[in-house]
């Protein structure tokens, strides 16, 4: 599982629920890289360069101070990986301009963001950049919001174009008999068998049956599984794994004014942010407009306070709100206390853990290189096996 985030300033409580807590559960089940992603920050903040390495070490502290675990996950800095570099310029190579020109986000964000000069190479091609970030690690999965969906699904389209131009080998048979020649008889005789079940009579039970064989034979390269599948279904290999849209749950939480917590809006609760700063913004967060007077009946759902009680408070407490709001029983700075005390909670260790780390930044410094020799190790295995089938001399 592979997933990335820009460093482009300090990082809110809406990435930590929106994001971060989805990190901290994936960790646990399955093998994830999580990357600093400073080249694409670039492609729309090309024009203070110097901001970047700071932003990146200050957004990999905010990680490790929520829990993101390197002895779990493989954290890293995508420009210190080059890999990436080279396998986005040869997919550009054969991704169609059309396909590029056609992403939702790509005039969606040239509006908004009208004040940048976004006629830029970087940034029509930044999906190639994220194809390529994504491919090189035969990622599976990719943890994305609704939003990205369509990013994922022009790399599903960019690894089947690259299979289908450079995954066909003249000598796949042979290579096959190689592969199977170092296996146990036996497994090599249920293969054929499957195989010809498979081909000669249609039979879908026998194909599902090889392609689990294959997926858990044990000791089997990545490649030489890659081999197996295409000569088992007659196509061409599979040399980039095509990532399938891991869509994650998020809570939207709103930010000090009711709209989306966004920095672009300047209404976050930043996770380093002083406490009682963040009581001070808790405390003066607009309510129910209609609600004027301490006695007025109020309506929780018209009330951006409620919504951080949907993610903040119990069950008990929430309906201690909706009750006490709709009878005027309790006042709004009464009905901000818990939340209060709520996001206190959180933020505390999360700052603590932070102090730590930011005072030494040599160990912040040893895991992402830890983790960057970890990645370029997985994507030179990947770039190899690119390079020599797109006919490129090896180093």
């Amino acid at each position: 599982m592979v997933s990335g985030m820009r460093p482009s300033g300090a990082l809110h409580l809406g990435h930590y629920h929106g994001v971060l807590k989805n990190w901290l559960a994936l960790q646990q089940e399955t093998d994830c890289l999580f990357f600093a992603a400073d080249w694409h920050a670039l492609t729309t903040h090309y024009e203070n360069p110097g901001q970047t390495g700071e932003l990146t070490l200050e957004m990999v502290i905010d990680w490790l101070a929520v829990g993101i675990d390197p002895e779990q996950a493989t954290i890293f800095v995508q420009s210190h990986v080059p890999e990436h570099a080279e396998l986005h310029l040869l997919l550009s190579m054969i991704t169609p301009l059309g396909w590029l020109e056609r992403v939702p986000t790509y005039k969606d964000q040239q509006e908004k963001l009208k004040e940048r000069d976004l006629a830029t190479y970087g940034f029509l091609g930044y999906p190639v950049l994220q194809g390529a970030d994504i491919l090189i690690y035969h990622g599976s999965r990719v943890p994305v919001g609704e939003d990205q969906v369509a990013h994922v699904e022009l790399t599903r389209e960019i690894a089947r174009r690259f299979n289908h131009l450079f995954g066909r080998e003249p000598d796949l048979a042979e290579r096959v008999s190689a592969i199977l020649k170092n296996l146990d008889p036996q497994a090599g005789a249920d293969y054929h068998r499957l195989r010809q079940c498979h081909q000669e009579q249609g039979d879908a039970e026998a194909l599902a049956t090889a392609r689990r064989w294959i997926d858990e034979y044990p000791g089997l390269s990545t490649p030489d599984r890659d081999r197996l599948r295409a000569h088992l279904e007659g196509g061409a290999r599979q040399i980039l794994t095509e990532p399938a849209a891991l869509l994650t749950r998020s809570a939207r939480l709103p930010g000090m004014d009711g709209q989306k917590m966004s920095k672009s809006y300047g209404n976050t609760i930043a996770l380093r942010e002083p406490l009682d700063q963040v009581a001070q913004k808790l405390r003066t967060m607009p309510t129910d407009p209609a609600r004027v007077r301490r006695t007025d009946p109020g309506e929780p759902t018209r009330c951006p306070v409620w919504a951080l009680h949907q993610v903040y408070s119990d069950a008990e407490t929430q309906a201690w709100v909706q009750e006490g709001c709709r009878s005027a029983g309790i006042g709004c700075v009464e009905c901000k206390k818990p939340l209060m005390e709520a996001v206190t909670a959180e933020l505390e260790p999360i700052q603590a853990r932070a102090r730590e780390l930011s005072a030494d930044r040599g160990q912040v410094e040893a895991i992402l290189a830890a983790g960057s020799d970890k990645a370029r190790a997985l994507a030179g295995e990947t770039m190899h096996e690119v390079r020599r089938v797109m006919g490129l001399r090896s180093r």
